[in-house]
């Protein structure tokens, strides 16, 4: 009973992320060996761990992902049809990669599927993550708008250079 369990939770797991990113995003962001950590109050999904490290949390509002850091470079290391990156100037990184929103201005590229209060990834012009948040705006819109906030970010990637 417990092994079927994980499995529909695997296969329910995979169905939402590649609805939510894009087609086969969910086979690489969650591969056979993660741990889902459900819910003691309600039994649902609530987490889902690699190796210890969280990957995303399933947000019960809405029944979509919010991605970690970690979850973020499972997407980016073959970005193929994932369809959630707003790519940002290069002079803004540092800034963004401590925690700092994006704006629209800053913005040089961004998924066409994108709508807002997706999930997003922030990739500088070479493509390292800096950041994962929301989307704000769509991203047709993040790409012609000159002021406000694109992203909201909520947690930025600082890495020592």
């Amino acid at each position: 009973m417990v092994l079927r369990r994980l499995e529909n939770s695997l296969k329910r797991i995979r169905s939402v992320a590649d609805y939510q990113f894009g087609k086969g995003i969910g086979t690489r962001l969650f591969p056979r060996n993660v741990e889902i950590a459900l819910s003691k109050r309600t039994g649902r999904i609530r987490y889902v761990y690699l190796n210890g490290k969280r990957l995303a949390t399933l947000r019960p509002t809405d029944g979509f992902f919010s991605l970690s850091v970690t979850g973020a470079k499972r997407i980016t290391e073959d970005k193929g049809s994932a369809n959630c990156f707003v790519k940002v100037q290069n002079d803004v990184s540092k800034f963004v990669a401590e925690g700092g929103d994006v704006f629209a201005v800053h913005v040089v590229e961004a998924s066409g599927e994108i709508r807002p209060k997706n999930e997003v990834v922030v990739i500088d012009e070479v493509g390292k993550i800096l950041a994962v948040g929301r989307a704000v705006l769509s991203g047709e819109e993040m790409k012609a708008f000159k002021t406000g906030v694109a992203v909201k970010v909520r947690h930025g990637c600082l890495e020592e250079s």
